[in-house]
C-alpha cells in the first residue's frame, strides 16, 4: 500500500514553491482579464452614451424651442401705477417685475446670487461637470438631494421647460444650455437669470423682490439685504423672510460665508452684513400708498385702450397723484369715519371660534381665523381669551397680546353686559376688532357700515391730487367718488344762488325766511312742508346771511324768483345734468343726484374765476423702455372754457368765504388760521347724507359721507359735524407753505357799504327783497325782474302762488 506524505517530506517540501507560484500567476492572469473586460464595458458604455447623445442631437436638437428671441428679452411685465412724485401706488399683471439691464444689477446682489448659485458661472461652458461630481459625492447616502444646476441651466429651464423631473426633459435642458452658452453672453444670460426667477410674493426678479420684502429699488441694498435675497430661488416660500423669518435668516448667513469663501467679500463685511437688523416689510400695507381706487380706475382706462396687453407689455402709467396728499386723505377719512363709529351701538363680535383647551391646537385655531379675517388697516383682528365687564384680553396674529381696560371698553359696553345677546355678548373666542390710541393703550371697535368718500384737485388745471373711493377698498370696491349718486342737499345752494345773481341778485338781497307748505296734489306724493335745519324761521335776512346759516326758506324763496328751469338750466355750465336735477322747488335744496366728483368739480368753477375744468388723472404712459406712448396736457383756460362771468364767480366766491369765516363752516377758518378758504356744508333730509365741499384758490376738495343702502346718520349729524373735520384734516397738511390769496375784483364789479355788487345794480337797480308783502308782487311762475321787490303776500295767496310754481 502506498504510504501517505508527512509535512516534513522533503518531495512535498519541494513541490510547494511551485504550485504557490502557479497559483499567483492565475490570480494575475484573471486580473488583467477583468481589468480588460471592464475597460472593454466602459468603452463600449462610452461609444453608447456618445451614439446615444449624437442619435439625442439629431432627434432632440432640431426640436428645440427657437431662443433667439432671448436677443431681445422682453419677459412679461405688468402694469404699473405711478403718483406724480414717482410713487408705485398700484400693479396688475400675473408677474410682478422690473426690467433691470445687468449693467444697473449691482455688483452685491450678482456676487450674492454667484456665490450660492454658481460660483464657476464665468468659467464653465453651461454645464458645471467638476460642480456636478461635487454633487454626487456628497449626495453618496443623503436622503437630501444637493443639485448641480447652473445658472445658464436654471435660465433653459424657467423660460423654455416645464419643472417635471424626468429623463427627458433633463436631455433638453443641457442641450438648451450647450444653445443658450452659443448665442448668448454670459452677462446676457445672467441678465435673464436675475429679471425671470420667482422669488416669491408674486415677485419676479430680484428689483421687484427688492421692493417687495425691503420697499427699496434694488440699487440701495446692502450686502446683508442681498445675500437675503439670493437665497429666495432655492425655495421662495420656505426662505420667505416675511412668512419664516427664521428659515430666512439662517440661509442667508450661509450665503454671508459663501461670498467671503469666495472673495466676493471680506470678513470685516461678512461679520458686518451677519450683524446687520434688516427691515423687512411686515406686510401688505408696509409703507403702502393707499391708492386703490386709483389705480383701478387707471386699469379700466388702460384696459379699454390696450386690452389683454395691459398686463403684460410693460406700460408704466404716470398720474396726477401726489402721495403725500393721497396717504394724508386716506388717513383723514378713515379717522372721520372711524370717530362716527365711535358714536353708534355695538353690533357684536364678527364671528365665534371654538378655542381648544390644548395650548397649540389653541393657537392654530387662532391664526386660521385671523388670516380668514386679516387686519382693515389701523383697524386689527384679534380672538378674545378673556372678557368681563373691566377687562378683555386677546390674541393678535403672532401671538401678540393685547388688554383692553377703562376707556378701551367703553364702544362695548352693550357687548359685555350680564345681559347682552348671544350674538352681542363679547366671549372667549369672540372675534373682535381694535385700534391703537394715541397713548399706546388698545380700543375695541368694529368694522364700520358708513362709507365715504373724497376727492381733491386743482381748480386751475383739473388735475386729482387725492382720491379716496371709500372707507377700504378690499371690504367694498364701489368707488363712490365717481359712482355714488347722492343728494347734495344744501352744499348745492351755491349753484341757485350763482343763477339769482344772473337775474339781478345781489348779496345784499332781502328775502324772507317764513314758511312755507306744499299739498300732495301738487308734489304727486306726500305734502311737503320744508323745514329749515334748528327748525326756527328768522324772518327777512340778507343773500349773504342766509346762504352762510343754510336757510332753506331763503334758498326756495330764491329759486322761486329765478325760476327752476331757468336755474336747471344754469347749472349744467357746472357740469350737472339736468335730467338728475327736476326743475322742482326741491332743487333749492339738493334733492337732485350727484357724485362726489361732479361737486368738485363744479366748485372749481368759483374757484378758478369761472371755468369748466374737467378733472383728469393720468399725465402720461410710458413702455418698459421708458418710450412715452402717450402724454396728457394740461388745459389752458380762455374763453373756450369760460362757463360763468367773473363777476359771478367773485361774488360767490365772497358768498362762499362768508360761510366758512361766520356760518355753517366756520370751524374751517378758525381751525386752519387762514382767510383763503371759501365752501359750504350740506345734510339732506333726515341726515341721510353729509357733504363739505371747498376750497383755496390753488385747490377743491369734496369730502360725502353716508350708508351705501340710505338710512339715517343720526338726528344729530350734519355735514359740518362729520365731513367738515375731514376737509380740515387734509387742508391742514396740504396747504402748508401754501401762500394766502386774495381773489383780485374783476372788472364789472364795486364795493359799495362794505358789500360787492355787479356795477350795473350797485344803485338798488338790482332785486331789493323777496317774500316782503307788496301788492304789485311779481306774477305767479314770473322772474323777478331787476329793482322789484317781491313781497310776502296773505298766506294762503302765498301757498297758492309756491304751488303754481312747483308745478313748472
Amino acid at each position: 500500500m502506498p504510504q501517505n506524505s508527512s509535512p516534513s517530506d522533503p518531495a512535498d517540501a519541494h513541490n510547494r514553491p511551485a504550485s504557490k507560484g502557479s497559483s499567483l500567476g492565475g490570480w494575475k492572469l484573471w486580473l488583467l482579464k477583468g481589468v480588460l473586460w471592464t475597460t472593454g464595458v466602459a468603452l463600449a458604455g462610452a461609444l453608447g452614451i456618445v451614439l446615444f447623445v449624437a442619435i439625442a442631437l439629431s432627434v432632440a436638437y432640431p426640436n428645440l424651442p427657437d431662443i433667439s428671441d432671448l436677443l431681445d428679452y422682453r419677459p412679461k411685465l405688468p402694469l404699473r401705477v405711478y403718483s406724480a412724485d414717482g410713487v408705485i401706488i398700484g400693479e396688475f399683471g400675473e408677474e410682478r417685475r422690473s426690467l433691470t439691464p445687468i449693467q444697473e444689477i449691482p455688483k452685491v446682489m450678482k456676487d450674492a446670487v454667484l456665490a450660492i448659485e454658481d460660483a464657476r458661472f464665468f468659467s464653465h461652458g453651461g454645464v458645471d461637470y467638476l460642480g456636478v461630481i461635487r454633487a454626487g459625492l456628497a449626495n453618496v447616502g443623503q436622503a437630501k438631494r444637493q443639485g448641480a444646476s447652473t445658472i445658464t441651466m436654471q435660465v433653459a429651464r424657467n423660460v423654455y421647460l416645464s419643472a417635471e423631473k424626468t429623463y427627458t426633459r433633463k436631455i433638453y435642458e443641457i442641450l438648451l444650455t450647450f444653445k443658450l452658452e452659443h448665442l448668448l453672453t454670459k452677462d446676457q444670460i445672467l441678465e435673464i437669470y436675475m429679471n425671470q426667477i420667482f422669488l416669491g410674493n408674486r415677485a419676479y426678479g430680484f428689483a421687484a423682490a427688492s421692493e417687495a420684502y425691503f420697499g427699496k429699488p434694488l440699487k440701495n441694498i446692502s450686502v446683508a439685504e442681498a445675500a437675503m435675497l439670493a437665497g429666495l430661488p432655492k425655495a421662495p416660500s420656505a426662505y420667505n423672510p416675511i412668512i419664516n423669518p427664521k428659515r430666512a435668516r439662517s440661509r442667508q448667513l450661509y450665503i454671508i460665508d459663501r461670498m467671503e469663501e469666495n472673495g466676493f467679500i471680506t470678513a470685516e463685511q461678512a461679520k458686518a452684513a451677519k450683524d446687520e437688523e434688516l427691515k423687512v416689510k411686515s406686510g401688505p400695507d408696509a409703507g403702502r400708498v393707499h391708492a386703490e381706487y386709483v389705480a383701478e380706475t387707471v386699469r379700466q382706462l388702460v384696459y379699454n385702450q390696450y386690452g389683454d396687453e395691459t398686463y403684460t407689455r410693460g406700460l408704466n402709467v404716470y398720474t396726477t397723484l401726489r402721495s403725500t396728499d393721497q396717504t394724508v386723505a386716506y388717513k383723514a377719512l378713515r379717522k372721520g369715519i372711524m370717530d362716527y363709529e365711535r358714536r353708534q351701538i355695538y353690533r357684536g363680535p364678527e364671528k365665534f371660534i371654538d378655542l381648544p383647551s390644548n395650548p397649540q391646537e389653541t393657537d392654530d385655531a387662532i391664526d386660521d381665523a385671523l388670516t380668514e379675517n386679516p387686519d382693515n388697516g389701523d383697524v386689527r383682528s384679534a380672538v378674545v381669551l378673556e372678557a368681563n365687564p373691566k377687562r378683555i384680553l386677546a390674541m393678535r396674529q403672532n401671538g401678540e397680546t393685547v388688554e383692553i381696560t377703562g376707556e378701551g371698553l367703553k364702544p362695548a359696553q352693550s357687548g359685555l353686559a350680564d345681559k347682552a345677546g348671544p350674538n352681542i355678548k363679547i366671549r372667549r373666542g369672540a372675534l373682535i376688532r381694535v385700534v391703537q390710541t394715541p397713548k399706546n393703550t388698545w380700543e375695541i371697535t368694529q368694522l364700520p357700515e358708513v362709507e365715504g368718500a373724497f376727492v381733491a384737485l386743482d381748480p386751475r388745471d383739473g388735475s386729482i391730487r387725492a382720491l379716496v373711493g371709500g372707507f377700504d377698498f378690499e371690504k367694498n370696491k364701489f368707488n363712490h367718488v365717481t359712482q355714488a349718486w347722492r343728494q347734495p342737499g344744501s352744499s348745492f345752494k351755491p349753484f341757485i344762488y350763482s343763477a339769482a345773481l344772473e337775474k339781478g341778485f345781489t348779496p345784499a338781497t332781502v328775502v324772507n325766511d317764513a314758511p312755507l307748505f306744499f299739498d300732495a296734489g301738487v308734489t304727486g306724493g306726500q305734502p311737503w312742508e320744508p323745514k329749515n335745519y334748528d327748525g326756527q324761521f328768522e324772518g327777512p335776512m340778507s343773500l349773504r346771511t342766509g346762504l352762510k346759516k343754510s336757510k332753506n326758506m331763503v334758498s326756495i324763496r330764491v329759486l322761486q324768483a329765478v325760476g327752476a328751469p331757468y336755474a336747471q338750466d344754469w347749472i349744467t355750465r357746472f357740469g350737472f345734468e339736468a335730467e338728475k336735477h327736476p326743475a322742482y322747488l326741491t332743487m333749492a335744496l339738493g334733492a337732485g343726484s350727484v357724485t362726489p366728483m361732479q361737486m368738485a368739480t363744479a366748485y372749481s368753477v368759483f374757484a378758478n374765476g369761472g371755468y369748466r375744468v374737467n378733472p383728469y388723472l393720468i399725465t402720461r404712459i410710458t413702455d418698459q423702455r421708458g418710450k412715452v406712448v402717450l402724454e396728457t396736457k394740461p388745459p389752458v383756460l380762455d374763453d373756450s372754457a369760460r362757463v360763468i362771468d367773473a363777476r359771478n364767480a367773485f361774488i360767490m366766491d365772497s358768498l362762499l368765504q362768508e360761510v366758512a369765516r361766520s356760518g355753517t363752516a366756520a370751524r374751517a377758518q378758525s381751525t386752519l388760521k387762514r382767510p383763503d378758504l371759501f365752501g359750504k356744508t350740506g345734510t339732506t333730509n333726515d341726515s341721510i347724507d353729509t357733504w363739505f365741499v371747498g376750497f383755496q384758490p390753488t385747490l377743491t376738495a369734496a369730502v360725502w359721507m353716508g350708508y351705501d343702502t340710505p338710512k339715517k346718520l343720526g338726528d344729530r349729524e350734519t355735514g359740518g359735524g362729520l365731513s367738515l373735520p375731514i376737509w380740515i384734516n387734509f387742508m391742514e397738511y396740504a396747504l402748508k407753505g401754501v401762500p394766502v390769496a386774495e381773489y383780485p375784483a374783476p372788472e364789472g364789479v364795486v364795493n359799495s357799504g362794505g358789500e360787492w355788487y355787479y356795477s350795473e345794480y350797485a344803485r338798488g337797480s338790482g332785486v331789493s327783497a323777496v317774500g316782503m308783502q307788496d301788492p304789485a308782487a311779481a306774477a305767479p311762475g314770473a322772474p323777478a325782474a331787476p329793482g322789484t321787490p317781491i313781497q310776502v303776500l296773505p298766506p294762503s295767496d302765498e301757498r297758492k302762488r309756491i304751488l303754481d310754481l312747483f308745478k313748472n
